[in-house]
């Protein structure tokens, strides 16, 4: 399966994908609270979406990281440069 090839260009893109969702969350919180107008419910739709993308953000680095310890994927991991 493709999904599940791991390696070090994959291990930073996720984790650089999560810390891009979570500040990404929080501006998205900050701006439905304190910049949005209260018309059309635009507050409340953009916190949504800010929440969302917070809770995303975790996801992504567990499943990263529970990748990474799959069987047979210490060898690729092996050869990264820290």
């Amino acid at each position: 399966m493709n999904l599940l090839k791991i390696g070090c260009k994959t291990m930073r893109e996720g984790v650089v994908v999560s810390a891009i969702f979570f500040v990404a969350g929080i501006l998205m919180i900050l701006a439905g609270h304190k910049i949005l107008p209260d018309l059309y419910y635009m507050q409340q739709i953009a916190m949504l979406a800010g929440l969302i993308l917070l809770l995303f953000a975790p996801l992504i680095l567990i499943s990263t990281f529970l990748i990474s310890v799959l069987p047979g994927s210490k060898e690729k991991l092996d050869k990264c440069e820290h």
